[in-house]
């Protein structure tokens, strides 16, 4: 089935799962909202962006020449943390986590939010034409300059599932329309074992507030016992802490990231052996200090 958005002629735009859903937080004509993008970010599920992409959301927030959009690839339907025991259905905790997700695209004000409503499963199948032709159609109409992602050393499957569907999406696009930076984000793993060349630095300091709200709308994950809340800015401000032992803390919070841009723009490269290649750094880095020391 064929998702048509409204106000977009179907030809034109359309997303193939049911349920999928545009929603554009100021009102502007959705062909407009989608092609002001230059910051985007694609998530596995309702409050990744959130926890993932806050470097983008902010760098955008409140700017004219700057628009966040937010991806989100699966339903949620998965994850029901705290709901079952309110009584929904599945279908009617995919729904409140469909809202929790646009009011935290009205509260960030992204450009647009895309809730593409795929079931993890069909995410996590490489070979599934419509989760595909999706993100075909989302880079397309969008052409962001910065793309954030999950990242591929990341220990959730659905997670690693979505920042390959992205790289082989940004791989089918001509080299000249490719962004300019692909980031892999931190979600359930953290990069901090990164060696520090090798971190993609991304500073989120001056908005504690934005960066409280929009993760405390996700009640339905929070209430269920799951304080991403909390979790979330704490690994930002360990990060920040954390990073150099003699020095004063310059930055209150930062995310780091892996670099995937190489990965898309060389379509030879191997995933595995990519990151393989940050693990053996890492090896090294730990080795060379222990035989220093020793």
């Amino acid at each position: 089935m064929v998702m048509a958005v409204p106000e977009l002629d179907t030809a034109a735009l359309s997303f193939r799962a049911p349920g999928a859903e545009l929603f554009v937080p100021d009102g502007a004509a959705p062909a407009h909202a989608l092609a002001r993008t230059t910051h985007l970010g694609v998530g596995a599920h309702p409050d990744d962006l959130e926890i993932m992409a806050y470097h983008g959301i902010l760098e955008c927030f409140q700017q004219s020449d700057r628009w966040f959009t937010g991806v989100t690839m699966t339903n949620g339907g998965g994850n029901v943390r705290g709901l079952a025991t309110m009584g929904l259905t599945g279908a009617e905790t995919i729904e409140v986590r469909k809202r929790e997700q646009n009011a935290a695209a009205h509260i960030g004000e992204y450009s647009t939010m895309l809730l593409l409503n795929h079931p993890s499963a069909a995410v996590k199948d490489a070979t599934n034409a419509d989760v595909a032709a999706d993100l075909d159609l989302v880079f397309s109409v969008t052409r962001p300059e910065v793309v954030y992602t999950h990242n591929l050393a990341d220990k959730h499957e659905s997670h690693v599932a979505v920042a390959l569907r992205v790289v082989a999406a940004l791989r089918r696009l001509p080299a000249g329309e490719r962004p300019r930076r692909v980031i892999g984000c931190e979600v359930w793993r953290g990069l901090d074992w990164l060696c520090d060349e090798d971190k993609v630095m991304m500073a989120v300091d001056g908005r504690p507030d934005l960066a409280e709200a929009l993760l405390r709308v996700f009640d339905s994950q929070i209430g269920g016992g799951k304080r991403y809340d909390l979790a979330t800015q704490g690994r930002r401000l360990a990060n920040a802490t954390f990073f150099e032992s003699h020095l004063v803390d310059q930055h209150d919070a930062l995310i780091w990231g892996l670099d995937l841009t190489p990965l898309v723009e060389d379509s030879t490269r191997d995933p595995g052996t990519f990151v393989e290649e940050y693990i053996a750094r890492f090896a090294a880095d730990v080795r060379m200090r222990l035989d220093r020391m020793s």
